[in-house]
């Protein structure tokens, strides 16, 4: 596999009139890897992707697609599928033929019924658009994003409005294109998906990137917490710890390991009880609200 980068984002700046959404953004995504971009509403993500796309110009800096400005749509698009958040199939065409026009306007070719039965469509292949639940909907917006198994695939929220048993088949398929070589970009407000599935994050706040990141260069920028409940009286902790009226104590680390041996220790020779114990390291969503607070 090439290692020269699929998407390569140098000083991106982007205004609307007075307002800067996006301020001098840097960064590349990876052949055959899944790259989130978080942030909260206002952020500056989807502006950043507008512009990747191909759907917006940048104000200054340099974006390349494959090696090409994202504007060289003959280059690039046929080599890319998108899923936005609302795609705005027209109502009156069916699913089927809402399918078959993605492939004429995009120029990659594919089976229509063979991505139908991909998303678990075949049974509405003939209903209108306007006739398909919300999660129905979703599953023919992703449909289209992966017609022809283009090699950079754009997900916009893809699993908003799914149940759970449609989740796990979208990331079923996601998984089987990435073993095929393609390349994600994920954007998602779940961020469980991105903990699990992203092998880089970018963390985007205010129109720049706030951190950088695997899952676990991220999470190691804050403490892990190890919690339980103590009986009173009791004796001194042998770690320094936060401890609240009703006996719970938190406490945060940099040396997990260590710092729960220490305890468990401690309540061994003491024969104390470290009620409803739970420990473990920062989650994605704890680096979340500290880059929001």
């Amino acid at each position: 596999m090439s290692t020269t980068p699929v998407i390569e984002v140098e000083r991106l700046n982007l205004t609307y009139g007075d307002f800067h959404a996006v301020k001098d953004l840097s960064f590349e995504v990876r052949p055959g890897e899944l790259y989130a971009l978080l942030g909260t509403n206002g952020a500056g993500k989807t502006s950043t992707l507008e512009v990747v796309e191909g759907h917006r110009r940048p104000t200054s800096g340099t974006v390349r697609v494959f090696g090409h400005s994202p504007d060289d749509r003959r280059a690039v698009r046929p080599r890319m599928g998108v899923m936005l958040q609302e795609s705005g199939f027209s109502p009156d065409l069916t699913v089927r033929e809402s399918v078959g026009l993605v492939g004429r306007l995009t120029r990659r070719t594919d089976d229509v019924d063979r991505v139908l039965d991909l998303v678990d469509l075949t049974g509405r292949a003939g209903r209108k658009v306007s006739q398909l639940s919300g999660g129905e909907k979703r599953r023919l917006d992703f449909a289209t994003a992966v017609y022809g198994t283009p090699e950079l695939i754009f997900l916009d929220e893809p699993t908003t409005g799914l149940d759970i048993q449609s989740r796990d088949a979208v990331w079923t398929t996601v998984d089987r294109l990435r073993e095929n070589g393609a390349t994600i970009v994920l954007t998602t407000h779940y961020l469980e998906e991105a903990q699990q599935r992203a092998d880089r994050i970018g963390l985007m706040h205010e129109g720049a990137f706030h951190r950088e990141g695997t899952v676990s260069e991220l999470t190691r920028t804050l403490p892990a917490v190890i919690r339980f409940s103590l009986p009173t009286p009791a004796p001194t902790l042998p770690v320094r710890a936060a401890v609240d009226a009703d006996g719970k104590v938190t406490v945060e680390t940099f040396e997990l390991q260590k710092d729960l041996h220490l305890l468990l220790g401690w309540a061994h020779d003491h024969a104390v009880e470290l009620r409803d114990l739970a420990a473990g390291p920062t989650r994605l969503d704890d680096v979340f609200r500290a880059i929001n607070s």
